[in-house]
């Protein structure tokens, strides 16, 4: 498909040329009128290929448009809402908007898997994989989505979640008796993450995908801010940028035609998540079928809050709208506060995973709003030229600003009809891979404990005994062998030595 192939190499341009002189003279205009006019105080002295990469940088930006959402970012407006001492009314989701994988009954759940394969088999379901971050907390400066955290099959995240992909095409094939059933991988990076990620998708031959299929683009970027408000050179001809956070999905839906390719695709559906989570359900039929049927534009997976005082946005109705609040944001006393229909649960315990739904045809208004959703502040230390002598400053302390926005800010556009929230197991579908080996907490070890301890209880399930030395030992379930846990029939009866790695037959 032409389009794909577009999108897939969209950015791949032949060398920049050095503008004009009328295109430098309005570029300059542009960004003296802004206040912004020391980007260019090197210019002069910069090569013929400097200038024109310098050129093309900065002709990206609007510096009007930085300087606003700067000056937003730093003093957000007071809100409107709250009540009479402006404290916003913090509700659970209403259980009008709500389900629970937890307390579902059977029946709902096999219906909205039914549903969900059904969509998938008639190819109206696509995936968004939010894959910018660089492994470098882990140690590694490739691609997070590279890593390898440790499962005898040595498997890395991108692998694991290529093959649940695969597999779920299989499930919806099987179930409808269709054929070429595909579920397109739409797989956002960034900057730094864009060439090693192509590149590895390559070499491993998209993991058994065609490769019209897998769509890698690219987030966008934001300069960076001094604590002054002005843009920061990293170098004499190179502004320093950041990427605008995992709220510029949005923005690079658009701008990179993807958008485009899942309406010629005739993709409705769309499943969003985070390339850290080992245990995530890649176009969970399930969750899809759910969000389908409950004809809502948005949908949010959450785990059970573990306690009070977990360091974790939760899922909330804030000012009869679906948002997110930052454990910072709750009062301790309320955090703690019981649930009185639900004895001994939080009254609040809805923790957000970043795994969403999203209808197409909402995602088609992003150009109506991508620009009103709000920049946050990450306070950075900023390494930029000198403005006197050009030389790098590598600063001690935060001297400047990363703006970015947040995946979840657009929920308050929404009426709480058009929003619903799935709670899922946190053993099942939840492990993020956040820190360095041997941290204890979402590291390459949890990862590949939860996985082996989820096929473990798979297979057992399924009739198997499984014997070991030690307790933590597990099992791999390849996921070409099983997507949640079915078709392990034939382990039934079977004694199986952990650890152990059951790849397809």
């Amino acid at each position: 498909m032409d389009t794909v192939r577009e999108v897939l190499h969209l950015g791949r341009k032949d060398a920049p040329q050095e503008p004009t002189p009328q295109q430098l003279s309005e570029l300059k205009e542009k960004y003296t009128a802004a206040g912004q006019g020391q980007v260019l105080t090197f210019y002069d002295s910069l090569s013929s290929a400097e200038k024109a990469s310098l050129y093309q940088q900065l002709d990206l930006f609007d510096p009007t448009y930085i300087n606003t959402i700067a000056a937003k970012a730093l003093s957000p407006p007071k809100s409107e809402d709250g009540d009479a001492a402006g404290q916003p009314s913090l509700e659970p989701l209403p259980e009008s908007a709500s389900a629970s994988i937890l307390d579902s009954k059977p029946e709902d759940i096999d219906r909205w898997y039914s549903e969900g394969l059904g969509l998938i088999a008639a190819n109206k379901v696509g995936v968004v994989l939010m894959a910018g971050g660089q492994g470098t907390r882990l140690g590694s400066s490739a691609p997070k989505g590279c890593f390898d955290i440790g499962l005898p099959s040595a498997k890395s995240l991108f692998q694991i979640q290529a093959e649940r992909i695969r597999k779920v095409e299989q499930l919806a094939a099987k179930k409808t008796g269709t054929s070429n059933v595909t579920v397109p991988w739409y797989v956002m990076t960034s900057g730094p993450t864009r060439g090693p990620t192509e590149q590895y998708f390559r070499e491993h031959n998209y993991f058994g995908l065609k490769p019209e299929n897998v769509v890698i683009f690219e987030q966008g970027v934001l300069p960076c801010i001094s604590n002054d408000g002005k843009i920061l050179l990293e170098s004499q001809g190179k502004v320093a940028v950041a990427p605008d956070g995992n709220g510029g999905i949005y923005n690079a839906l658009v701008e990179s035609k993807v958008l485009d390719d899942m309406k010629t695709r005739g993709i409705e559906h769309i499943h969003a998540y985070c390339v850290d989570n080992c245990l995530v359900k890649v176009a969970d039929p399930v969750f899809i079928g759910f969000s389908a049927a409950a004809n809502v534009d948005i949908a949010t997976k959450v785990v059970r809050k573990r306690n009070a005082t977990e360091s974790v946005g939760l899922i909330v109705c804030k000012n009869g709208r679906p948002d997110v609040v930052e454990y910072s944001e709750i009062d301790p006393a309320v955090a703690a506060e019981e649930d009185p229909k639900h004895k001994g649960l939080l009254r609040f315990r809805a923790a957000n995973i970043v795994n969403h739904y999203y209808s197409v045809r909402f995602l088609e208004s992003i150009p109506e709003w991508a620009k009103s959703l709000p920049h946050h502040v990450a306070r950075k230390k900023i390494p930029h030229a000198d403005l006197e002598t050009g030389e790098t400053v590598k600063p001690a302390k935060p001297n400047g600003i990363k703006l970015e926005q947040f995946v979840f800010d657009v929920f308050p556009m929404l009426e709480m009809s058009k929003f619903a929230c799935m709670e899922v197991r946190r053993e099942d579908e939840f492990s993020p891979l956040k820190n360095a080996r041997g941290t204890g907490e979402d590291d390459p070890d949890t990862s590949k404990y939860d996985i082996m301890a989820q096929g473990k209880r798979w297979v057992q399930a399924a009739g198997a005994t499984v014997v070991s030395g030690d307790p933590k030992s597990g099992i791999e379930v390849s996921p070409l062998m099983s997507y949640g846990g079915e078709g392990l029939e034939k382990v039934a009866g079977q004694t199986i030595t952990a650890p152990a790695a059951i790849e397809i037959e």
